[in-house]
């Protein structure tokens, strides 16, 4: 039986829809890409929160889109609120890797009303917006328990208390010693692990033993920082603890012993090593497996 014209045209756009399937499918994905650098960050906007006054705390966050680069944003053109009354809302201009939730805040009054608040925050040639602003079904709770109800030890625990002794000005070759020193009243109080008993949720990585005929693989993956800036793994700190990161400034900082140190006797040492003068804040953030509390430290580098 002889084919229609139709027909036969049909039947050749289907073969070629066939055959060009497995290619599409070939093609790579943008949305599952991972960059290491040259993406943007996006500044984002987590919510507000009722004050005791009658005001109102607008939460804020950012995700940068790369997987090792830090960026480097000054307060500025690059970097602002349309607010004028707000020339430095005190955002961070130093951008870690992925996500980051709610890593500053601002109190607005109680007549704010539907007024905005407009982060901008300029990065590879493009400026994107967090627009903040008192819309009901984004009110969110000043001291979050992630949803849970608070034991009763968890509700009589307060906040660490934090200060930080350490130079203001520092030559480039030296470094700084930080000593923190923290208060806190003991609760919640760490217990013990079970090391026969796996914690709920958790997942051993897998294991590749390499056969003993099998040729020895090549080291040729590169090694990830974490946000911390190093890329080894550090252990863990349970119990009282202070954390660094850079805040502002124009560089990166690496922290020895750890970015993470555990709080004795009252103090939590760290040295911080530069390799780019100029002026910085380094976050201190002091947590007690509950509640956290920052000090910020303005360091200038020569």
């Amino acid at each position: 039986m002889t084919m229609s014209s139709p027909r036969r045209l049909g039947a050749g756009l289907l073969g070629l829809a066939l055959a060009a399937a497995p290619i599409a499918d070939a093609q790579p994905n943008p949305y599952n890409l991972k960059y290491r650098t040259g993406q943007t960050v996006q500044p984002i906007f987590e919510g507000w929160s009722r004050k005791a006054d009658g005001g109102f705390t607008m939460h804020f966050g950012y995700f940068n889109r790369n997987f090792v680069e830090e960026v480097h944003v000054p307060v500025g053109p690059d970097n602002h609120f349309d607010d004028p009354d707000l020339p430095d809302a005190g955002q961070p201009t130093f951008f870690y890797p992925r996500a980051h939730r709610r890593v500053f805040s601002i109190d607005v009054p109680s007549d704010f009303g539907d007024r905005r608040l407009v982060w901008n925050l300029t990065t590879q040639g493009e400026t994107l917006r967090a627009i903040g602003w008192l819309e009901p079904t984004w009110e969110t709770a000043a001291r979050a328990a992630g949803g849970r109800r608070l034991s009763p030890e968890a509700a009589r625990n307060t906040a660490p208390e934090i200060a930080v002794d350490g130079a203001a000005v520092v030559a480039l070759q030296d470094g700084a010693t930080l000593v923190a020193r923290v208060t806190d009243d003991g609760l919640p109080v760490v217990r013990e692990l079970d090391p026969n008993r796996p914690r709920r949720g958790s997942n051993d990585p897998p294991t590749l033993q390499r056969g003993p005929d099998d040729i020895e693989p090549p080291h040729n993956v590169p090694s990830v920082p974490n946000r911390r800036g190093s890329g080894v793994q550090q252990p863990r700190v349970r119990g009282l603890r202070v954390s660094w990161i850079v805040w502002r400034g124009p560089a990166g900082v690496s922290f020895e012993p750890a970015a993470t140190v555990a709080v004795e006797d009252g103090q939590a040492s760290v040295t911080a090593a530069f390799t780019v003068p100029g002026d910085y804040v380094l976050r201190a953030t002091a947590n007690d497996n509950l509640l956290t509390t920052e000090h910020d430290v303005a360091v200038t580098v020569r």
